[in-house]
């Protein structure tokens, strides 16, 4: 799956800190020069820092001198290099072009990866926290064990209306039919057998619903599944076997740890509450009123002249 290339606005990174030199230094120096004007890095700064692009530069900025003096070593060069061949290979020639289109040069692309990461060691971290016996209860409820299937898959609802058809009919032979029509590279040759669970991630979860709400040799009506773009695909299934759930939660221990795990770590709610707690723990002060509202997604709490989210 590739991973999306967000748009970084790196050309107006420059904005806060040529600003912020400049103030520092007592001097406001130009940045352009004309016949009888010149345009300054306060004059700049000044009609740029209310843009929607800058604001979200300056978050991520913020965001990344936090969680880099708190995280830096927990994340190496090598892991920012390898997810960094892992997208270049995933877009292939197309690659620099994409990081063209959002204004990011392969050290920003870089950079952006490794706060990133960061992020997300944070949010583990606090995740790891949230491996109460209340929680492995509730995620216990909600679990069920591996099943045995058969799917189809086809990108054509006609031809899955004909192929459901015939999977339904009496004698009908649902592996052939799998070899015969599938598009699902991963099952087609295996007459479209699969075994998941509930936590399985790499079956759509309206094929696990409709698998786990189907009888042993039951085969299901026409499951439409829908792709990010809008592109649907038609699956039918077929359950072979299921297996029995047992009474202990304990018996799914690491399973369920990594349901819990990876149900928080895609919470945006709870990734917003760590990015909070660690802004609130380094006291970040806004001292420019244009930038007042820039933290309003971690906190409820603004004043006129300081935030401490």
């Amino acid at each position: 799956m590739k991973k999306k290339i967000v748009a970084g606005a790196v050309t107006l990174l420059s904005v806060a800190v040529l600003a912020a030199c400049g103030k520092t230094s007592g001097s406001d120096k130009d940045i352009i020069t004309m016949k009888g004007d010149t345009i300054t890095v306060s004059e700049f700064y000044d009609k740029v820092k209310s843009n929607p692009s800058a604001q979200q530069v300056l978050l991520n900025l913020t965001i990344k001198e936090v969680f880099e003096k708190q995280y830096g070593k927990k994340v190496t060069d090598k892991e920012v290099e390898e997810a960094y061949e892992k997208s270049s290979k995933a877009y292939g020639d197309n690659f620099a072009r994409v990081l063209a289109q959002a204004g990011l040069t392969e050290d920003a692309y870089r950079e952006q990866i490794r706060t990133n990461k960061l992020v997300e060691y944070a949010v583990k971290k606090a995740a790891e926290k949230e491996l109460t016996d209340e929680n492995y209860k509730a995620a216990y409820e909600a679990y069920t064990p591996e099943v045995t299937a058969q799917i189809i898959k086809v990108d054509s609802e006609d031809k899955a209306k004909e192929v459901l058809a015939a999977a339904k009919a009496e004698g009908a032979d649902f592996a052939q039919l799998a070899k015969d029509n599938s598009t699902d590279g991963d099952t087609k040759d295996k007459g479209g057998e699969i075994k998941f669970d509930s936590a399985a991630t790499n079956v759509p979860d309206a094929v696990k619903k409709a698998a786990f709400g189907l009888e042993a040799n039951a085969v299901s009506d026409l499951v439409t599944v829908r792709s990010n773009q809008g592109q649907a695909s038609y699956y039918i299934v077929k359950l072979v076997s299921k297996t029995e759930k047992s009474s202990k939660w304990e018996d799914y221990k690491d399973k369920l740890k990594q349901v819990i795990l990876t149900a928080k770590q895609n919470n945006t709610s709870f990734i917003q509450s760590v990015v909070a707690k660690e802004l609130k723990d380094a006291n970040i002060k806004v001292k420019d009123a244009a930038f007042q509202n820039l933290f309003s997604q971690y906190t409820q709490t603004n004043t006129s002249s300081s935030s401490s989210k």
